[in-house]
């Protein structure tokens, strides 16, 4: 019988193993069609939404999650011969780039790079990360027309060649057409796909392999590691909601599962909601009854308020002023309320940091901190 379990568990042990085999080299592509064979891959820890493949003389072939793939030429090089149809060249140096990926400006800011972004698809009000504003208030950068509504003539008067665009370019497929029509290749950033938070940290690699700062980008992604490895991940036995409030009153919460409630969880706390959303969509958030949530929500240990989307409140007052019944939640009632900054979801780069601030909210160590990074306490 024990002979037969042995057999049984290497079995299924030898299946795991091959799903994830056949999984990355589905991920990594099939070559570049004309015979060459790359000489090394890009190590990723928590990314499974784009993969580097390495080749002989600094070509590089980037695989993305929805199939697409780029070949970095290096500067002087020309695109070999023979590649595949389906192969985007990208030649350095790479620059001039229209980034209407929001939350790429940091990867790049991170990496030194913002010289590479000419044009943007925010106005410099709309960021919170000091060098990019600052760079567009100075006109190192240009605002280019928002994602859906790019200044095509602009574009083109810059010399741009990449647009960098949000998995939002979905629904405005013809905006990328154009772009591509007239000689731009697209790159959509996938990262809002990661299902780890530091898979989307991880994506400064991608953008290190464009900018040749791979040694940069392992060194960054590897203090956001070290954040939750020197972070107590076992439960503190906190439950959690995460939410804000729209214009329409509707609560918007984060959908179970999303990359908001794993932080939760990495942090060791519990989030509120374990069957919320439909895992099929690509759907972040859900919009509740103020009923509804509040069934769920009542009993939670910790209320983080979304100002992000939400707007920023300050006071206990402002939160039970968007609705009265929100002053009957447990949490209200001991304080235990927090509001995050406005600059949470453009600071990519430092999900392993915010995880940890999570972590010193639920287990309390928080009272005795003067300041939380990324969040504030409301009173």
């Amino acid at each position: 019988m024990k002979k037969h379990y042995f057999w049984v568990g290497a079995a299924v042990l030898l299946l795991l193993l091959c799903l994830g085999a056949c999984q990355k080299t589905e991920t990594a592509g099939n070559g570049l069609g004309n015979g060459w064979q790359p000489v090394d891959q890009m190590e990723l820890d928590f990314a499974t939404e784009f993969a580097v493949d390495y080749y002989e003389d600094g070509y590089k072939l980037i695989t993305l999650g929805d199939g697409s793939r780029f070949l970095v030429v290096p500067e002087g090089h020309e695109a070999p011969a023979g590649i595949a149809a389906d192969i985007t060249p990208l030649y350095q140096p790479i620059e001039n780039i229209y980034l209407a990926a929001t939350a790429s400006m940091c990867l790049f800011d991170a990496l030194d790079s913002l010289s590479a972004i000419r044009l943007s698809g925010s106005r410099a009000d709309a960021w919170y990360i000091e060098n990019a504003k600052r760079a567009m208030e100075e006109g190192r950068i240009l605002f280019a027309g928002k994602y859906s509504e790019p200044d095509y003539e602009m574009i083109l008067n810059n010399n741009c060649h990449l647009a960098i665009e949000s998995t939002m370019i979905g629904h405005a497929s013809e905006v990328k057409e154009k772009l591509e029509e007239l000689g731009l290749a697209v790159l959509v950033d996938q990262s809002s796909n990661e299902s780890h938070p530091l898979g989307r940290t991880e994506w400064i690699k991608l953008y290190a392999a464009l900018l040749n700062k791979e040694d940069t980008a392992r060194q960054l992604f590897a203090e956001q590691k070290d954040y939750i490895n020197e972070t107590n991940t076992e439960s503190t036995g906190k439950t959690v909601v995460f939410f804000h409030i729209s214009s329409s009153g509707y609560v918007v919460a984060r959908k179970s599962g999303d990359y908001v409630s794993k932080m939760i969880e990495l942090a060791g706390g519990t989030y509120a909601f374990d069957n919320l959303g439909d895992p099929e969509t690509n759907a972040s958030t859900v919009n509740l009854e103020m009923e509804t949530f509040f069934a769920t929500a009542k009993n939670a240990d910790v209320v983080i308020y979304n100002s992000t989307i939400g707007g920023e409140i300050q006071t206990l007052d402002d939160l039970i002023d968007k609705n009265k019944i929100l002053a009957e939640l447990k949490a209200v009632k001991n304080g235990d309320v927090w509001c995050t900054n406005q600059n949470m979801y453009q600071e990519t780069t430092q999900l392993g940091k915010m995880i940890e601030s999570f972590h010193l909210i639920f287990s309390g160590e928080a009272d005795d901190l003067m300041e939380v990074p990324y969040l504030y306490r409301l009173r």
